[in-house]
């Protein structure tokens, strides 16, 4: 089943419940991402992960298929759960049509959910841009229109009768289901799994995307994929360290104008890791999970899709973490840096018509069930 959706809205951390919920009900989950930092964080879930190199899917299927085939083969999973990268639209034509014309029945497919900050989805609702780079925003309007089923994330704070109107409105524009999710609370999950698990069809729509628009969205962002290792003379607070390191990384990217779509920081004390996350520079907003303790070693991962040159993220973020490693006398070996445009990929196969999927039998479940 795929999760997909701008990035930061949530993604990593709705795989991650509802992965912990199918495999309470005694079904084996896999995880599929292409995302490094995404992947770093969903390892300590105890579960397998694959990550697909590449920028999307589409460019790489013969990657995504490989690892559906390691998930199914090595682990026999009854449900594997994708999450594409934040830039990816087209993966009803580029990935669930052909997946559907070469598996058929070995690889039932769930619906494509498309995660949406209610700010964002507002913003488009409105035909504004919600403060994305145009080019951003059509990548973000082609994800809603080419979805199965939407997901209205960070719900927390909203009103009741303010989200049954947003529903109401996204409903009325897209022509999905639309459903309203919380990864952080975990309301509206099991609600979200049962409805995608009762659905026989999937990529039941295909988007009309204009591959220049689409790489002009793609060039206008930059994203970073770094990993650091730390060592201290004394004991550091890894809890502490995190959350002054990403508000520093907030404060540095406000004051030099550059829009932040997702910035994630995962450091890992051993078994235990703390996450943190920088969610677009529309809200601002910092989230936690975990804790790292205590300790004198640590290992850093980090990434960040922000709308600047490559060279200007790559100096922001290395000026940030060389500054928090100096005031808190830690020594770093940079074990991966790597910052670049991100580009629009170049898919494999693109379908123009909806493949019609047999209908499954019953108690088949999602995508990537195991083959008796």
């Amino acid at each position: 089943m795929f999760a997909g959706g701008f990035p930061g809205s949530g993604k990593t951390a709705l795989l991650w419940e509802a992965a912990l919920r199918l495999t309470a009900q005694g079904l084996r989950v896999g995880l599929i991402t292409n995302d490094p930092s995404s992947g770093a964080l969903l390892a300590h879930s105890g579960l397998r992960v694959e990550e697909v190199d590449g920028n999307g899917f589409g460019g790489n299927f013969n990657g995504l298929t490989a690892a559906v085939g390691r998930l199914r083969a090595e682990i026999a999973a009854d449900v594997i759960l994708v999450e594409p990268s934040g830039r990816s639209a087209d993966l009803s034509a580029t990935v669930i049509q052909p997946l559907k014309q070469l598996y058929g029945r070995k690889l039932p497919l769930g619906p494509l959910s498309v995660l949406a900050d209610p700010v964002r989805l507002n913003g488009m609702l409105r035909g504004g841009t919600s403060g994305l780079h145009p080019g951003m925003a059509y990548i973000f309007r082609k994800q809603l229109e080419e979805s199965d089923i939407i997901l209205v994330t960070r719900t927390d704070a909203m009103a009741p009768e303010a989200l049954r109107q947003l529903i109401v409105q996204t409903r009325a524009a897209y022509h999905s289901c639309v459903m309203a999710v919380s990864p952080s609370s975990g309301d509206g999950i099991d609600g979200w799994l049962q409805e995608a698990m009762m659905r026989h069809e999937c990529g039941t729509r295909i988007a009309a995307v204009d591959y220049d628009a689409y790489a002009r969205g793609n060039a206008a962002v930059s994203r970073l994929d770094g990993m650091v290792r730390l060592r201290g003379k004394t004991p550091s607070d890894w809890d502490l360290f995190t959350r002054l390191l990403l508000a520093k990384l907030r404060q540095g990217f406000e004051e030099q104008a550059c829009p932040v779509e997702h910035v994630k920081i995962l450091v890992e004390n051993g078994d235990s890791f703390v996450a943190g996350s920088l969610t677009d520079s529309v809200s601002g907003t910092l989230s936690f999970r975990g804790s790292a303790g205590m300790g004198d070693c640590a290992k850093l991962t980090v990434g960040a899709c922000v709308e600047t040159p490559p060279g200007a993220l790559s100096r922001i973020v290395r000026e940030t973490l060389d500054a928090a490693f100096a005031h808190h006398s830690h020594e770093a070996e940079t074990d991966r840096w790597e910052c670049l445009p991100s580009e629009c990929p170049a898919p494999a196969c693109r379908f123009d018509k909806v493949v019609k999927m047999p209908v499954l039998l019953k108690g088949l479940r999602m995508a990537g069930p195991a083959e008796n």
